[in-house]
């Protein structure tokens, strides 16, 4: 027998052995690559029921909101007032005093009224949400029994943090507590109070009945459990909410205040008329609306608030309120509510 020959069978035992190592070893993988994969797939099925979950519960604590109380009946609270009976809630609306409370409910009933007029809103559903609407000027007696309150008091920090003060001492320990603000922070208005789990913010856009938008702010001490009560209620009163987190200007404002001051630095310089900026953000970028209207419509006083408050915090020149607006809010020229801005709003 040759050497070579003698070989021949250990080679061909080698070969078997090998290949069956790598047999093995390829089942092996397979069976870990799959294990890994169902693995991940029950992962992803437990975090879907989660999210399920979580949606269902928001869904129903949303549902669960039977009464709210509105601290302030301007601009702002009347108009989130009344989307809130709308849907079926009662509804405390509060503010330092009778006439502003009264003016409140009377911008409420000639909204629902131009409804009627318009076919939008139909007699029964007008007198509906009127019957569920009640005025008063005591905070406590708002909060009493409240399941959301929710503050629209002017853009002042110390002031939103006083009333949290007075809502914390007042309000059911199971309410939500909102802030409508459109910039401060809500970390900031959520140390006023004893559980700042049950703080976020609700920042709804004017006229608030007509505007579909809800920023959903959510600050660093505010549970999960809140942040998704609060998508769900707006979701409840028709609106698209969008959730941000607690940050300066947040989504909505940061942008627009940019745009707005920009603006108004080009009527300061005379580049363009009012009008024609406006046109120009309406026909070539498709706006709704111009941000000099838009501004007229907010209000040139709290604009230079958001303004000064976002040029402070963020240190950008972005923000700085141009001189021209300084005036005109020194000169009593707020938009529409005084009935001159940049536009006349008294024909």
């Amino acid at each position: 027998m040759s050497e070579g020959a003698g070989r021949a069978p250990e080679t061909d035992a080698s070969v078997d052995a090998g290949a069956g190592t790598e047999e093995a070893v390829g089942t092996t993988d397979a069976a870990g690559t799959e294990e890994a994969a169902g693995t991940e797939e029950a992962a992803e099925t437990e975090e879907a029921a989660e999210t399920a979950q979580a949606v269902v519960a928001a869904e129903a604590a949303a549902d669960a909101i039977a009464t709210v109380a509105v601290l302030g009946a301007g601009t702002m609270g009347h108009g989130i007032a009344q989307v809130c009976a709308a849907v079926g809630c009662d509804v405390r609306v509060y503010d330092v005093n009778e006439t502003a409370v009264e003016a409140g409910l009377a911008r409420i009933g000639a909204n629902l009224d131009k409804g009627v007029q318009l076919g939008k809103v139909t007699a029964d559903d007008r007198d509906n949400t009127v019957s569920r609407l009640r005025g008063t000027t005591s905070i406590e007696e708002a909060v009493n029994g409240a399941d959301l309150v929710v503050e629209a008091a002017p853009e002042s920090l110390e002031l939103k943090e006083k009333i949290f003060r007075t809502v914390d001492a007042a309000a059911p320990a199971h309410a939500l507590l909102a802030t409508n603000t459109s910039s401060l922070s809500i970390d900031a208005i959520a140390a006023s109070v004893a559980d700042p789990t049950r703080v976020l913010g609700l920042h709804f856009f004017n006229p608030v009945h007509i505007m579909k938008l809800v920023e959903v702010v959510w600050g660093t001490r505010t549970s999960e459990r809140t942040r998704d009560t609060g998508v769900a209620f707006a979701r409840r009163l028709g609106k698209e909410p969008i959730v941000v987190r607690d940050a300066p200007g947040f989504a909505s404002s940061r942008l627009g205040i940019v745009l707005g001051m920009e603006a108004i630095r080009m009527v300061e310089q005379d580049i363009a008329s009012a009008e024609d900026i406006d046109r120009a953000m309406e026909l070539g970028y498709r706006h709704p609306m111009g941000p000099l209207k838009l501004t007229d419509l907010v209000g040139l006083d709290v604009r230079l608030g958001i303004a000064e408050y976002l040029h402070h915090t963020l240190d950008s020149e972005a923000f700085r309120p141009p001189e021209l607006l300084r005036q005109m809010v020194a000169d009593g020229r707020l938009g529409k509510k005084s009935g001159r801005g940049f536009y006349d709003w008294t024909e």
